[in-house]
């Protein structure tokens, strides 16, 4: 066993017996898919309904006869305390649990079992793979956000350093820094670039600036997976140009798996191995291949808590040529991002937003709903949706994050809400800003 799976097994997530499962799904016939995928989906949905309390008063409340009668499920539907979504077979304590991102506008905590962990490890390992990436010695480049505080801070420097990956903060992403992010690379032999879409792809326009091609600087790099938010094909082609690379799309959420990764063909294919992916119309109804409508997903395997047609927030379409077997996104709708300059010059990326509402998330889902507003360079307007009005600690907290990671001397304003504005496909944009750039 390698250093990589070696960790996963320490921390108690059996990843041999997960691979051996992937494996046995992966020699599924075609002819024998589509009876693989009712089948898991019926387990999943009748072990949640016996054993998962708050599942069970979930279901009740409709008239379930076969699978398109089961209702869909919203982030909204799980902000309760998670010892109250968790299946009464499991406790916090024996759980993997962790926070969304909150780029959708609706942060919660989840949990996952252990096994279901592994399989999603499992299956990483094995995308990875394909292309040629090896988790436990190849190094990545890795283009995410860190915690502040100064213990979460090591904690996350120390996983990193286990898990074979240089992480590069992108909370400040001034030419300045991004520069020293150049010199990174010609001093270490990356192998692959893993991180947000936005702050890759103003790091490649620092290098078309510089007239540089990042494969020349670092000839050891074979390829950068993009994630967590749309890659537009116009910088698809200029991260192509800039680092000289093949370029893999990644499309998932943290609570569930990667729901769509880049084959060797080239084609967004879906993952019909751990979730069950539908395309439904605004009433519920499954769309046929090649209509456009929101995503709604089922975790096959995650008896600790239900993601039973939960919708992600997202609209795609799925090629009509798709079979079950091996479906293919044409195309996603959602998690586009952008940038918030602020007075000294200093751009960060939407998503370092999630590290500050982060020090208002708590487990009670007290508050549902954030959307932040920069109104001026300066200035900056909260909007929230909660249980109540915030108090005075919970606002000093959120502007002491605000001083970490954005800069201090930011006026900062807060409005309680019944509801947060959406877009018109009803998808809550967590951060816009008015300032033009």
């Amino acid at each position: 066993m390698n250093r990589f799976k070696k960790i996963l097994s320490l921390k108690g997530f059996p990843i041999q017996k997960a691979e051996k499962e992937l494996e046995s799904i992966l020699n599924i016939s075609e002819d024998s898919y589509l009876d693989y995928i009712h089948s898991k989906r019926m387990e999943i949905f009748n072990y949640h309904l016996e054993h998962n309390a708050t599942y069970a008063h979930f279901i009740k409340k409709h008239q379930v006869s076969f699978w398109d009668q089961i209702p869909v499920m919203t982030k909204a539907d799980l902000q309760k305390p998670l010892s109250d979504r968790l299946s009464k077979t499991y406790k916090t304590t024996d759980v993997f649990v962790n926070k969304t991102s909150g780029s959708s506008g609706n942060p919660f905590i989840f949990a996952k079992d252990k096994y279901a962990h592994a399989l999603t490890w499992a299956h990483i390992i094995w995308l990875y793979h394909q292309h040629g990436i090896d988790m436990n010695s190849s190094l990545e480049a890795r283009f995410y956000g860190i915690p502040k505080d100064f213990l979460e801070h090591k904690k996350e420097r120390l996983k990193d350093i286990l898990a074979n990956r240089y992480r590069f903060d992108i909370f400040d992403l001034s030419k300045q820094n991004l520069l020293l992010f150049l010199k990174i690379f010609q001093e270490k032999p990356f192998d692959y670039i893993n991180g947000y879409t936005s702050s890759i792809v103003l790091f490649a326009k620092c290098l078309k600036d510089q007239n540089l091609t990042l494969k020349k600087v670092c000839p050891t790099l074979k390829l950068c997976i993009t994630t967590s938010e749309m890659l537009f094909e116009k910088d698809r082609k200029l991260l192509e140009t800039q680092l000289g690379v093949p370029i893999i799309n990644e499309y998932g959420a943290s609570e569930l798996d990667v729901i769509a990764f880049e084959n060797t063909k080239g084609e967004w294919q879906l993952n019909q191995k751990t979730l069950f992916v539908e395309i439904l119309d605004d009433s519920g109804s499954v769309l046929p291949y090649g209509r456009e409508g929101n995503v709604v997903i089922t975790s096959l395997y995650n008896k600790a808590h239900p993601f039973i047609r939960y919708q992600i927030g997202d609209r795609g379409i799925i090629d009509k040529e798709s079979d079950p077997r091996t479906p293919i996104l044409k195309s996603l709708t959602g998690r586009t991002n952008e940038f918030a300059v602020l007075p000294s010059g200093k751009k960060v990326p939407a998503l370092s937003f999630y590290y500050v509402t982060k020090s208002v998330i708590e487990d009670s889902g007290f508050v549902k709903e954030i959307k932040i507003i920069q109104e001026e360079v300066s200035k900056f307007t909260i909007q929230y949706k909660a249980s109540g009005e915030l108090d005075a600690l919970q606002k000093q907290r959120i502007k002491k994050a605000i001083d970490e990671y954005l800069e201090k001397g930011l006026t900062i304003q807060f409005e309680h809400k019944e509801e947060l504005e959406r877009s018109k496909s009803g998808k809550l944009k967590q951060f816009t800003s008015k300032v033009k750039s």
